[in-house]
């Protein structure tokens, strides 16, 4: 398994000069680095060599790829075709090309999420450096397991329950019907196994965000009020998404102690620029980003023993939140972002019966 690191900040161009310099950092260290971006002109130019949607070897330790929806696409839609030949009669998806699909919304955050699944699996990298959008759209394709998973749940069990749902599993005659008018190759293992499948993917998913020691970002910004009042949106949306955010990194400036509170309690590093094509002055001020994000808050804690969850939403205050519950699922919506959940048992099925505000932390006691 490899180590994730994201950047997060308004400047792309400050945001790609990171991911740079932390790949070559932590390549010099030994480490097998791939750096991922999407099929734009900024990371090329800045290494000053074109990139491919394979990764290449630039440098010893340290391979580059550019992620283009096309052609991660066109890898997978075999993959689809088959699936799809294993469970109807009569395939339509033999009739679509993978390029056709690109245009859906959200497609291009799906297919470089996967990419990095496929990467971080395959064994090869130690740490992978994902120089996305590095704004809310990044946060939205970090939360896509959680926010599948929810609809998974909902709708799996909302069918369940439903009376058609019931007369399909119980009656020995509905199925062969099933089978016969619409085509579809009807069996509880064959439903069952791609289900189960999609689950696991999600769930792993789930684990790697949770975890700071396995993907975790990493704010930039200068002292300009707006770049620092993005980051401190983006640093407050990570949390929701349940996202460690391990520190700052504050670019081309003298820390400021106003922006010490501002970001409070995370360490914000000071890095120089890059001039004249010269990298090691801004690798060697970067940060040690494993133990900081360690030391981080953690997005969410849940307190069984006192009934309580805490989820740390810096930049938000009670009147942005809002609480709903369903079942052992608890949603809370702040910003743009929704996060659900998913309480343990000792918890489970008690309503909610109070929240505060306290210190950075929403406080919800059961």
């Amino acid at each position: 398994m490899s180590l994730i690191l994201t950047f997060l900040g308004k400047s792309g161009a400050a945001r790609s000069k990171i991911a740079i310099a932390t790949a070559k950092l932590l390549a010099t260290q030994g480490k097998r680095v791939l750096l991922a971006g999407h099929a734009e002109p900024t990371l090329p130019m800045l290494l000053g060599t074109a990139i491919a949607p394979d990764p290449q070897e630039i440098a010893p330790n340290l391979q580059a790829v550019q992620f283009q929806s096309s052609v991660l696409l066109e890898r997978n839609w075999d993959e689809a075709k088959k699936l799809e030949a294993q469970y109807l009669r009569t395939p339509i998806f033999k009739e679509v090309y993978g390029q056709e699909l690109v245009v859906l919304p959200g497609m291009d955050s799906a297919l470089a999420l996967n990419a990095i699944r496929e990467y971080d699996a395959s064994g090869q990298y130690d740490a992978i450096i994902y120089d996305g959008t590095g704004d809310s759209l990044t946060l939205r394709m970090l939360a896509i397991p959680d926010s599948l998973g929810w609809y998974v749940r909902r709708f799996r069990q909302l069918f369940v329950n439903s009376d058609l749902g019931k007369t399909i599993s119980e009656s020995p005659l509905i199925q062969p019907l099933i089978t016969s008018f619409f085509n579809v190759n009807w069996t509880e293992n064959n439903f069952a196994q791609p289900t189960n499948q999609v689950n696991n993917f999600l769930e792993k998913g789930k684990a790697a965000l949770a975890d700071p020691h396995r993907l975790a970002a990493f704010l930039v910004t200068t002292p300009d009020p707006l770049e620092v009042a993005n980051a401190r949106y983006l640093w407050g949306s990570s949390q929701q998404i349940g996202l460690t955010v391990g520190g700052v990194i504050l670019l081309g400036a003298e820390q400021d102690p106003n922006l010490s509170e501002e970001f409070n309690p995370l360490t914000i590093s000071v890095v120089p620029d890059v001039t004249k094509g010269e990298w090691q002055p801004m690798i060697d001020a970067l940060p040690n980003f494993v133990q900081q994000a360690s030391q981080a808050p953690k997005p969410m804690e849940i307190d069984v023993h006192n009934r309580q969850v805490r989820l740390f939403l810096p930049g938000f205050d009670k009147k942005q939140v809002k609480l709903t519950q369903y079942g052992p699922e608890v949603t809370v919506e702040a910003g743009d972002h929704r996060r659900n959940i998913f309480l343990p048992p000792a918890l489970s099925g008690k309503p909610v019966a109070g929240a505060k505000f306290q210190n950075n932390y929403l406080i919800i006691s059961f």
